[in-house]
């Protein structure tokens, strides 16, 4: 196998307020959009990688404090989805989850990573979309947790 094609695990979080699903603007320069899935210029939900021997729940938390600021309430999360996303030279297993309750207002809060954070009508979504956001919604409005 080769060395420098990555494996990994990860959580997409789809926090909801008011029918309105919170995304943000991935850096438009690959080197500071800091993703293996090459997702430069697109919007995308908080996520990232889990960490060995962190729970999901405690990963969603995490990851859309560090990008956001809200603090979600792992209480009220929900799996949603369940994707297998392969480029070229990575290949990452995310699942998503949909998050109704938080505290706070989204703020950039890795500015390198993250231009700005938006509330988008489900119907509305902007473009592009980072494809394994772009699954995790479809997954969503369809209903179904898991399609290939």
């Amino acid at each position: 196998m080769d060395s420098k094609k990555k494996m990994g695990f990860g959580i997409g979080v789809m926090v909801i307020r008011d029918g309105k699903v919170l995304l943000g603007k991935r850096h438009d320069n690959p080197e500071k959009a800091d993703s293996l899935m090459h997702g430069e210029g697109t919007w995308t939900m908080p996520g990232g990688k889990v960490d060995f021997g962190e729970s999901f729940e405690d990963a969603a938390y995490r990851e859309a404090f560090e990008e956001t600021g809200i603090r979600i309430d792992k209480s009220k999360l929900k799996l949603i989805s369940v994707t297998n996303d392969i480029v070229h030279d990575a290949h990452f297993v995310t699942l998503g989850i949909l998050c109704k309750g938080f505290d706070g207002e989204p703020q950039v809060m890795e500015p390198d990573e993250i231009t700005g954070w938006e509330w988008f009508h489900l119907d509305g979504l902007p473009k592009p979309l980072f494809f394994p956001c772009e699954k995790i919604l479809k997954n969503y409005l369809s209903g179904e947790i898991y399609k290939h």
